[in-house]
């Protein structure tokens, strides 16, 4: 008789084949050929994991708050062999042309609209807005309140800006026509936004 034994972890990212950034790229909804900006980047590694949808024909840029990050994210991006051009930068300054991208990305998982005061963040979400096509998409993602297992595994703290709803009303103010919280799971959240067609008058 044969035994096998099984060995169970308790860390859900240690599974055989599960990308641990599997969940934020379906999100982003990122393709072929898209234009992607983000902006913010507490995790390299979840930038370069997006940043291989959009392939030779796509550009992924990185807006960071300074060398330290621009560093990480080469460094990430070298390691998953794809390109993405790094911006060290003020995000409330982005150094791009009107309409330049598809999609933007906002990761406050590092708290950094937390950090920022109001006239801050609104200008922030101005900015993202008017760097975007018109149609263009905004995915913000943001720490969940972490539950079950992932209270002893998760290194993402909680964004109270997001959870409360807050962040959403924000983006409604500053550009965004249907913003809507897409999911909370796995330590993370997911808001969208997405810029209108046509401009908005009052």
């Amino acid at each position: 008789m044969t035994t096998t034994l099984f060995k169970v972890s308790l860390n859900p990212f240690a599974r055989r084949g599960l990308d641990p950034h599997a969940l934020s790229v379906s999100m982003t909804g990122v393709k072929l050929g898209d234009r992607v900006a983000f902006v913010g980047v507490p995790d390299a590694a979840r930038v370069a994991a997006i940043a291989a949808k959009v392939g030779l024909s796509g550009r992924a840029v990185a807006v960071t708050p300074d060398e330290n990050a621009v560093a990480r994210v080469n460094r990430a991006a070298a390691d998953a062999g794809v390109l993405v051009d790094t911006e060290a930068g003020d995000v409330t300054h982005l150094p791009f042309s009107d309409g330049e991208f598809d999609i933007a990305v906002v990761d406050d998982t590092g708290a950094m609209l937390e950090q920022l005061g109001d006239t801050d963040r609104s200008t922030v979400a101005r900015e993202v807005a008017r760097v975007l096509r018109p149609g263009g998409r905004l995915l913000l993602i943001g720490g969940a309140v972490p539950t079950g297992l992932a209270k002893l595994i998760s290194k993402v703290p909680a964004s109270p800006l997001v959870l409360s709803g807050r962040v959403n009303a924000l983006l409604e103010q500053c550009g965004f026509g249907i913003v809507r919280t897409l999911a909370e799971r796995e330590g993370l959240v997911f808001v969208e936004g997405l810029k209108p067609r046509t401009p908005v008058t009052s």
